[in-house]
């Protein structure tokens, strides 16, 4: 792998938790990102979309965040300044949240959310803007940009509100693009759809890119490398191609409790969860 983007090392997410004590929502993660595509996996609650807000410095208020190492390109995430925090998000740090219907502002239109990103970066006047935001819509497989441009998000569908969603958060040029179950409210044609955007566009500028979800089997048939993540820990480390060959009882449960196409499987098995995949 080529120097790397990105480089989490240790790195943990607490919360405070009624008893006055803390709740560690991500223990002692480490990983690094080069310029591919990583894919982490696990149940809900098992700390991926935490991870990932950590990275981009969107954790709520709350939460106390450390690691030994939290770099983008010999920057410390964790140092510095809130000037530079704010440059590198939506700039070179970009993230593509759950749901385009609670992500967007109802308030404004599709056009003028993506130019107002636009703008926070670049220096470009009001008229080049728009030819941008034009040409970000046309990129996300969108058929009528001019039209969309000016729709509002309750006049769009979820596809196209999340198509939308991609082309705000890739319309700065970012390095490093995480994007958080991108597509868990879509159906499976606008899924793959959405798939083949961001596979082209990490190919086409050389992003590295964090992605995000549950579904195991998705994840495998996208990503170059996997990470599966139980109760805040990464529990493995794996090629995507070799899935299958997992080691791990956590991974291999996952993998078990899929149906498979032409076996009867009912019920389905569920996980038998230890107490040594905490510690």
């Amino acid at each position: 792998m080529s120097e790397p983007l990105l480089i989490v090392e240790d790195l943990r997410v607490s919360f405070p938790s009624r008893d006055g004590g803390l709740t560690e929502a991500v223990r002692g993660v480490s990983f690094t990102l080069g310029r591919e595509r990583l894919g982490i996996v696990g149940e809900s609650g098992s700390g991926k979309s935490q991870t990932g807000r950590a990275i981009l410095g969107l954790s709520a208020t709350e939460a106390q965040i450390s690691a030994k190492r939290l770099e983008f390109k010999g920057c410390d995430l964790l140092r510095c300044s809130d000037q530079q925090r704010r440059s590198l998000r939506g700039g070179r740090i970009a993230m593509v949240l759950q749901d385009p219907k609670y992500s967007l502002n109802p308030v404004m239109s599709i056009g003028a959310q993506i130019s107002e990103t636009l703008r926070a970066h670049q220096q470009v006047s009001r008229t080049e803007a728009r030819t941008k935001v034009l040409q970000a819509l046309a990129a996300v497989s969108i058929d009528d940009p001019e039209r969309v441009y000016d729709l509002y998000p309750h006049e769009v569908s979820g596809g196209m509100g999340q198509r939308a969603m991609i082309a705000m958060m890739l319309i700065a040029d970012p390095e490093l693009l995480i994007a958080d179950e991108p597509t868990s409210a879509l159906d499976v044609t606008v899924q793959l759809q959405v798939l083949a955007i961001l596979d082209r566009l990490v190919l086409d500028r050389g992003m590295g890119l964090i992605f995000i979800s549950h579904d195991l089997r998705l994840v495998a048939s996208f990503c170059d490398r996997i990470l599966v993540m139980y109760a805040g820990r990464v529990v493995e480390e794996i090629e995507a191609k070799a899935l299958h060959a997992a080691k791990h009882p956590y991974t291999r449960g996952l993998l078990n409790c899929l149906p498979v196409l032409g076996e009867v499987r009912h019920p389905l098995p569920t996980l038998d969860r230890q107490t040594e995949w905490l510690l």
